[in-house]
């Protein structure tokens, strides 16, 4: 036997020699070969492979969009609290000063925006809720916003179509008042934020009052109180439930709805809104049923203002002059603050006064000023100041500030002794109607003068900040007093005057001889009033922009013109017929 050495295991199956690979051409169709095999697999259709995996998808949606509102969330809470409430726009704050006659009546104002502000507690709540239930009936319960005006403003400015405005009073007051008039998304979500802030931080009455101030109602006036004073001729306080749903219902669209009682189209469409405001009142209990079948559409002040305005600046210029002496400011901060001045006119005599007037005719190629000055005997108080017939073609007051001929106007003082200031006039060669009359007042009130003023009362905020009181001094005794009183009466009517022999005697002289004069005076009164016409004419001079006085017109007798219209503005003064 052999030993066998140690050594690997031979291979019990060794691999056969390999085999030459026919030809391509003499092959077998079978499959291609691959270097690795595998089963067959079948397509899955797309729709098969969707629905296994749409749970999947899912949850990984509803994660991302709980990720997006959580982000969205969290930067509407830091945008939130970034956001401050910010002060209002100056134009919005800003307040013109109003002047009314002795009754309370408009007569004007002056200043950058037609504003004055005023407490809620002046404004009635039916004027409110009237507001209220055209605007945003839900203002005493809501957050501040609508969510659906919001989504309505932001699919407007995202598809770019019609501008969408705020629904809630709340969001209007923040539009109008804090923020700028720009419309964007970034605003509107601004304007959003500010608003439930400004509910979250404010009363709903504070809000209120914020918006009845700033909103515009048309005809140049912002705020509640402008507008009472322009559509009605009154105070806020004075509004009644149907003129105060009457305003409630023009803030929708004022610029059209301010031509109320002048555009019939307008009024009728107004009219309509207002029965749905009205409406709106009873079915939530703000007016009882009585006072809704009550209602009547109320009238509304002419629009645009009459002639008479132009004339009513005059007054204005120096109403506006006194009671910023009064208050120790500028006239231009008087005409920003906001003020209420009622001054000493009687505006009903004024207007009459002004349509008298306009009947009395120059002569060809001159130019006939007339001025007319009432003043109260004792007092000083100016009842009446006609001082030109059109403010924007002649600015200057020929009432208060016109140096007119004297004549023998100043007769009845020649022989009497004057304390000041009256000592001065007699040697006064043009003395101006305003000192004029307030000589002749003297005379009425047994010699005590009182300095003539033209303003009664300043208030702001409802608060009174100035009152008037007769500035008096004695400027002659009663004797005297009664000798001017003589000597008025012992003058002689004009010839052919159509002055009733019963009336009251009216002095009347001029300068200027003959018939045709250049100036021609006439003073009546009594304990109650002392009343001038001045009529005097001028033509132009022969250098640029002056003038030199001139003849009246002689048909008829500008002293009879002069008296007879002196007469009639008593008549209308006194009340007699």
């Amino acid at each position: 036997m052999h030993a066998s050495s140690p050594g690997p295991d031979p291979d019990p199956s060794p691999e056969p020699p390999a085999q030459a690979e026919p030809p391509a051409e003499n092959r077998p169709h079978t499959q291609p070969r691959t270097k690795r095999s595998h089963r067959y697999r079948p397509r899955i259709p797309l729709r098969r492979r969707l629905r296994r995996t749409r749970g999947r998808r899912l949850r990984r949606a509803a994660i991302a969009l709980l990720v997006l509102i959580a982000a969205l969330c969290t930067a509407v809470v830091v945008m939130y609290h970034l956001t401050d409430i910010p002060e209002p726009h100056p134009e919005t704050v800003t307040q013109s000063t109003v002047f009314t006659d002795a009754k309370g009546a408009p007569l004007g104002r002056r200043g950058p925006v037609n504003r004055q502000e005023v407490p809620l507690s002046q404004v009635p709540r039916y004027v409110q809720d009237a507001v209220i239930a055209a605007e945003n009936r839900s203002f005493r319960t809501d957050d501040g916003v609508s969510p659906r005006a919001i989504a309505r403003a932001a699919l407007a400015s995202l598809t770019g179509g019609a501008r969408q405005g705020g629904s809630t009073i709340t969001q209007q007051y923040v539009k109008n008042a804090l923020l700028s008039p720009e419309q964007s998304l970034t605003r509107k979500v601004r304007e959003a934020l500010i608003a439930v802030k400004l509910d979250r931080t404010r009363s709903k009455d504070e809000i209120l009052a914020g918006y009845l101030n700033t909103v515009y109602f048309g005809r140049g006036s912002a705020g509640i109180q402008a507008a009472a004073r322009s559509y009605f001729g009154v105070d806020t306080r004075s509004l009644t439930v149907s003129q105060g749903a009457a305003l409630a219902a023009i803030v929708n669209i004022p610029s059209y709805y301010e031509k109320a009682g002048s555009d019939p189209k307008v009024t009728a469409r107004l009219r309509h809104r207002w029965e749905w405001v009205l409406d709106a009142m009873a079915a939530s209990g703000s007016i009882s049923a009585k006072q809704r079948a009550e209602a009547v559409f109320p009238p509304f002040r002419f629009y645009p203002p009459g002639t008479t305005e132009g004339q009513r600046q005059y007054m204005i210029d120096v109403a506006a002059k006194e009671a910023a002496d009064r208050l120790g400011i500028t006239e231009d901060q008087l005409a920003r603050g906001g003020y209420t001045v009622r001054t000493t006119f009687d505006l009903a005599l004024q207007d009459a006064t002004t349509a008298l007037v306009k009947g009395i005719k120059g002569r060809k190629g001159t130019r006939l000023h007339t001025a007319v000055v009432a003043i109260e005997p004792g007092d000083g108080a100016v009842r009446l100041l006609y001082g030109g017939s059109d403010y924007a073609r002649q600015p200057f007051n020929d009432a208060v500030a016109g140096a007119v001929e004297a004549g023998a106007a100043l007769d009845p003082f020649r022989q009497v002794p004057l304390g000041a200031p009256l000592d001065a006039l007699p040697r006064t060669a043009a003395p101006t109607p305003l000192k004029l009359t307030s000589a002749y007042a003297t005379a009425a009130a047994d010699g005590v003068y009182a300095a003539p003023y033209t303003v009664a009362k300043i208030s702001r905020d409802g608060k009174t900040v100035y009152t008037a009181r007769p500035d008096t001094r004695r400027a002659m005794d009663e004797k005297q007093a009664w000798t001017v009183q003589e000597a008025m009466h012992m003058w002689p009517a004009p010839k052919a005057s159509s002055v009733p022999s019963d009336a009251r005697q009216f002095f009347t002289a001029g300068a200027g001889g003959g018939i045709t004069r250049r100036t021609v005076w006439s003073t009546g009164m009594d304990r109650r009033l002392a009343l001038t016409v001045t009529l005097f004419a001028d033509r132009p001079g022969a250098k640029k922009n002056t003038s030199v006085p001139a003849f009246l017109p002689g048909d008829p007798a500008p002293t009879e013109t002069a008296e007879e219209t002196a007469a009639e503005i008593w008549r209308l003064a006194s009340g007699e017929t």
